[in-house]
């Protein structure tokens, strides 16, 4: 997580900074103006990792306030804003550095000419007139007193009160008095104005450095409020886990009350469940009483622990539902309320309040599935198909019921060029290059289809009959003949499901392609 102290890079880099500004006043060599350049890029570097660490934080919040979004959704839509605001900001100060630069070649490597960048004319010409700063530099003073005002307005609350002070002192834009002046300057010129080149640019990139900064706080302050009441007892839930959802009657209603946090060196003072005090484990308490009867049935007590001298009362809320002993099977059928010959049609078998190794099924074509309660079925002859379903309950007694399936045939697909069924028109061309394919449209199960064979026609000639999918030379033969208008009869076309041993398909319904 990104936090808000400075490592000792960062801590490095600002005290260079500092001992620069005050060389400032001394007559400046090119040692000092590479030495600016160089400061500049590490910051300009330290920058780019801060913005790698920063999206790494976020990416982190965005991962909770999906997974708990009444919790963190909120202070994900504000950080956004923030870092938003951020980018923009940024975005503002890197053009004024390009706008100063852009008369600058870089080097093979990147870098600016540091050694030459010792005048600061171009600055003090865009932003002071006179005394006073002019419209581009009250605009840049404008954007930072700003800037913070807009972060203060969208963290609001989340903002912690110290944590809006340093950002406010960070981005402090008030007169300052120089000793070498002997009077009281605007914040802009003391910084600015009469400074060689490199200088504005570096301070420039530590101002982005400050808002990259803001943004770590500001989401590091996000967790921060969560750390300190996790670390509190009135972060964890109890939550009830019967044995089962539902009981039936008679039996006994049996399961665990769990706290939400887990702690195995947690131990309650207490523990009391619908009036009755019941023993108290490491984190958890084990319950047991009579279902009673049928309908649901609320759950309630509290977990009851010492903190601070005094006691923390956790609710227990829950509830479970007491039906009555099965005695009708839930089958269906997961694509229709048929079943297709020679397909293993897919079902979900179970028995209300019976696990699944305790119940079984049976029909003609039916095998059981790779998960509970799931079977397919393929039936054979016939025009339907009886599904039967026994279950065993917790007392041994057997419970069971049975459906009725009607079985239905594959219908026919139908014949298609370039996978457009019915009639088409186009040049010979196109034809002379196909191939036909047969399509099943509208249909429950993805079933793909191999043409092996189909008959050619064109008007006034004999029909050719084609082994395979593609148009041949004897078609072609007969379509040079062909004139425009005449349509094409493409038919008694022979298929074979790919994947499905056994299963002889209809013929395919014939295409009608109409040359142009």
């Amino acid at each position: 997580m990104a936090g808000g102290k400075l490592t000792p890079r960062q801590k490095m880099i600002n005290l260079m900074y500092l001992v620069f500004i005050a060389m400032l006043a001394l007559n400046m060599s090119k040692e000092v103006l590479s030495a600016f350049g160089i400061l500049n890029n590490k910051i300009i570097e330290s920058n780019g990792i801060a913005d790698v660490r920063n999206d790494s934080s976020f990416q982190q919040l965005a991962q909770k306030a999906q997974d708990q979004p009444l919790q963190f959704g909120a202070k994900k839509e504000k950080v956004e804003k923030i870092r938003a605001l951020c980018k923009e900001y940024s975005t503002y100060i890197e053009d004024i550095k390009t706008e100063f630069t852009k008369e600058y070649p870089r080097n093979e490597d990147g870098n600016l000419p540091f050694e030459a960048m010792d005048k600061g004319d171009k600055v003090d010409e865009k932003w002071f007139e006179g005394d006073k700063p002019s419209k581009s530099g009250q605009e840049f003073l404008d954007r930072m007193k700003n800037f913070v005002e807009k972060v203060k307005q969208i963290g609001g609350s989340s903002i912690s009160e110290p944590e809006l002070k340093k950002i406010q002192k960070r981005f402090a834009a008030e007169p300052v008095k120089s000793k070498s002046a002997g009077a009281t300057l605007n914040w802009l010129d003391y910084n600015f104005k009469g400074f060689p080149l490199i200088a504005t640019i570096t301070k420039l990139s530590q101002l982005q450095a400050d808002i990259k900064t803001t943004e770590s706080d500001i989401i590091a302050g996000m967790f921060q409020s969560d750390l300190v009441a996790a670390a509190s007892l009135t972060a964890y839930q109890p939550i009830v886990v019967p044995e089962k959802t539902a009981f039936f009657q008679g039996e006994a209603v049996k399961g665990k009350i769990i706290l939400g946090k887990f702690d195995p060196n947690l131990v309650a003072k207490s523990v009391i469940v619908n009036g009755v005090s019941v023993p108290a484990k490491a984190g958890q308490a084990d319950f047991s009483f009579g279902a009673g009867a049928v309908g649901e049935h609320e759950i309630t007590g509290s977990f009851n622990f010492d903190e601070g001298g005094k006691v923390v009362s956790l609710p227990i809320k829950g509830n479970y539902v007491v039906v009555p002993k099965p005695n009708s099977a839930n089958i269906s059928a997961d694509k229709m309320n048929v079943v297709y010959r020679g397909l293993p049609n897919p079902m979900t078998i179970s028995f209300a309040g019976i696990t699944d190794n305790k119940v079984s099924a049976s029909a003609p074509g039916m095998t059981k599935g790779a998960k509970p309660g799931q079977y397919n079925l393929s039936p054979g002859s016939g025009t339907e198909v009886t599904v039967s379903v026994t279950g065993e309950l917790p007392d041994k007694s057997k419970v069971s019921d049975k459906k009725v399936f009607r079985i239905k045939n594959i219908p026919a697909p139908a014949g298609a060029i370039g996978g457009v069924t019915g009639v088409q028109k186009g040049a010979k061309s196109r034809l002379e290059v196909s191939n036909i394919t047969a399509e099943l449209q509208d249909f429950v199960y993805d079933l793909k289809y191999e043409v092996t064979r189909f008959s050619f026609k064109v008007p006034g000639q004999a029909a050719v009959i084609v082994n395979g999918s593609k148009v041949d030379g004897k078609c072609k033969a007969a379509l040079a003949r062909a004139s425009k208008g005449d349509q094409i009869s493409i038919f008694d076309i022979k298929t074979k499901i790919v994947g499905a041993s056994g299963i002889i398909p209809k013929d395919a319904a014939p295409v009608i392609y109409e040359i142009q």
